[in-house]
């Protein structure tokens, strides 16, 4: 055996490796490496410690991170997260977050991603959800390359310029390399007809990169009379209150789950969703689980569609998506189980009285305005300032508040969750006022 027990080759192992690839050590695999890059001295690790030793040492250094509160959104919310999320996730029939390929052994696994659909589908009001995302952004640009899959023979899809800066991003890198006509814009409407004869899809936020609430009325109509897909990219918290893309006409939703009780955890992980409607079913990326029962007319379930790479011919898949987010989609099921629709509708009822809250003392302040981007919202609102971005950014941080996120065209942002007391609030228009 190696130095290292827990490597599965032995020395002989390697060794017959490497001669059959004409080499004598491990070093040559690098030997292409110019040797002013090859670190030649000893590692700086630290002698071994006892466990209390490193526990001390984590906390320590945990203890040099600047600890805010957060007043920020655009795609990653500041929610409350019930404590017995973690002990329900970690239970031994849900410890898994790769693919569930035996059912027989892998039925809570597939129960909860069976749930998971379910709920999804509660809230988009669509007929069907596939098993989870790796993120919202990556699901939006799924989609968008879903739309080509479903129109054929046509190769444009016109995005809001509204919709998240990241989702945008990571549009225009799916949509270069797999050869599709995007076109970002504000006016969809327009866009929508400059394009009629070559639009496969259209893609629309259901709450704007601003926080405004959108109203699409009509767009459902132009996007299915110029032959293509409408797809809605949402706040899956927010569907238990406004309007869902099922009843604006989309044909597909998207979005990321964090806002159902995931950390924020800088960044990641994360998860994604996708419904759509059933006779889109086919053309869904990744998996679906269904229910069905046992010999024993026992209420089982299984994978019903994998129309992947990993189960399908490379060429035939509608998507090379190799996992999902199983973990993450588990920890959204039990928030969403939790909290229930009276939960949700308490937890927006919370985030609409005080974000407004803010939103009023702020503009009383006489140091913002209102912007043209200004309308109904839940959490997240936009103002034009009127003092310097940067000391009032500094202002906040000094007193433990990450807030007043600058916009690309000047404006700054603020989101505020049930998290925030409106006595807090009122501190933090405390110490903007006194700039």
């Amino acid at each position: 055996m190696g130095n290292f027990c827990y490597f599965p080759q032995t020395e002989d192992d390697i060794r017959v490796m490497l001669e059959r690839i004409g080499l004598s050590s491990l070093d040559d695999l690098y030997s292409d490496v110019p040797a002013d890059f090859v670190f030649k001295d000893d590692y700086d690790l630290p002698s071994a410690m006892s466990e209390q030793q490193v526990r001390d040492w984590f906390e320590g250094l945990s203890a040099r991170n600047a600890k805010l509160k957060v007043l920020v959104g655009q795609g990653a919310y500041d929610h409350y997260i019930p404590s017995v999320i973690p002990y329900i996730t970690s239970r031994s029939e849900f410890l898994t977050a790769y693919t569930p390929y035996q059912c027989e052994i892998s039925q809570g696994t597939l129960r909860y991603i069976f749930e998971w659909q379910s709920m999804i589908c509660s809230l988009t009001g669509l007929d069907v959800s596939n098993a989870s995302m790796y993120d919202g952004p990556t699901a939006a640009a799924e989609a968008m390359r879903m739309c080509l899959a479903c129109t054929r023979k046509r190769n444009t899809v016109v995005a809001s310029a509204l919709l998240l800066p990241n989702v945008l991003d990571t549009l225009r890198t799916y949509a270069k390399y797999s050869g599709i006509g995007l076109v970002i814009s504000r006016d969809v409407f327009s866009a929508i007809k400059d394009n009629a004869d070559s639009i496969a899809g259209v893609i629309v936020p259901s709450i704007n990169r601003y926080g405004v609430i959108e109203s699409p009325d009509g767009l459902a109509d132009a996007v299915h009379s110029a032959g293509g897909i409408l797809v809605q990219y949402c706040d899956p918290s927010a569907l238990s209150v406004i309007r869902t893309p099922a009843e604006w006409g989309a044909d597909v939703a998207v979005g990321d789950g964090q806002s159902l009780g995931i950390p924020l955890c800088y960044g990641g992980p994360y998860v994604g969703f996708m419904a759509c409607r059933q006779e889109l079913m086919r053309k869904l990326p990744g998996r679906i689980v269904g229910q069905t029962v046992d010999a024993s007319l026992r209420r089982s379930f299984v994978l019903t569609l994998q129309a992947r790479e990993q189960h399908i011919r490379r060429e035939k898949a509608t998507s090379n998506i190799c996992s999902n987010q199983s973990l993450m989609a588990l920890w959204c099921t039990v928030y969403l189980s939790i909290m229930g629709p009276q939960g949700m509708r308490r937890l927006n009822d919370l985030c609409y009285e005080r974000s407004h809250h803010l939103y009023n003392a702020l503009l009383a302040t006489g140091l913002f305005e209102k912007t043209q981007y200004d309308g109904e919202f839940l959490k997240e609102f936009c103002l034009k300032p009127l003092c310097d971005v940067p000391t009032l950014q500094q202002k906040l941080l000094d007193a433990g508040w990450f807030a007043a996120l600058q916009t690309e065209e000047g404006y700054v942002t603020f989101c505020v969750t049930e998290k925030h007391s409106k006595k807090e609030l009122d501190e933090v228009v405390d110490i903007i006022r006194n700039l």
